[in-house]
């Protein structure tokens, strides 16, 4: 399993990146994300684009992070831009075991980068949170993401040219 955890969330400033955030989660491959601030309207909106797009991603806000993180049981890799190197972290995540990927709003505190097995870097240099987990989520399920099935109730169809939408409501 792949959980998300998106600390820091800042409803009146953050909501549109948090989205982007967990809907790169949900197409690259994450289970669920959970989010340390209780925001309603995230939830809904999420909730909203798997009912039509389909997949079991599952999203839930308000939760305690430094109790997520304490009773994790499996691995916890906080991708950030004073970490290791993705290349050189990659290999040495259990992929047997389940995954916590934290993912800062704003500053994140001193004790997440203690709390993480690993702190990983998807470059050392200024970028968003979005591009970092969607490179981070590609390499460490090797792209399978792509090819994974919703079954939605509306698919998009791969297209050289315009947009072929199939709606499957009946």
């Amino acid at each position: 399993m792949i959980t998300v955890l998106r600390i820091g969330h800042r409803i009146s400033r953050d909501k549109r990146i948090t989205t982007h955030v967990a809907l790169v989660a949900r197409a690259f491959g994450a289970d669920k994300i959970i989010i340390d601030t209780k925001d309603n309207k995230i939830e809904d909106n999420v909730r909203s684009i798997c009912a039509r797009f389909g997949g079991d991603f599952e999203i839930e806000s308000g939760v305690d992070k430094k109790k997520i993180i304490k009773e994790w049981g499996g691995v916890i890799v906080h991708l950030t831009m004073y970490g290791e190197k993705l290349n050189k972290s990659i290999d040495e995540i259990d992929k047997n075991k389940d995954l916590l990927i934290i993912i800062g709003a704003e500053k994140v505190p001193p004790q997440i980068y203690e709390m993480a097995d690993f702190n990983v870097s998807v470059g050392n240099q200024p970028h968003s949170e979005v591009a970092a987990l969607a490179v981070f989520l590609d390499r460490y399920n090797m792209g399978s993401w792509n090819e994974k099935q919703f079954n939605g109730k509306i698919e998009i169809l791969p297209s050289n040219k315009g947009k072929k939408v199939v709606s499957k409501d009946k």
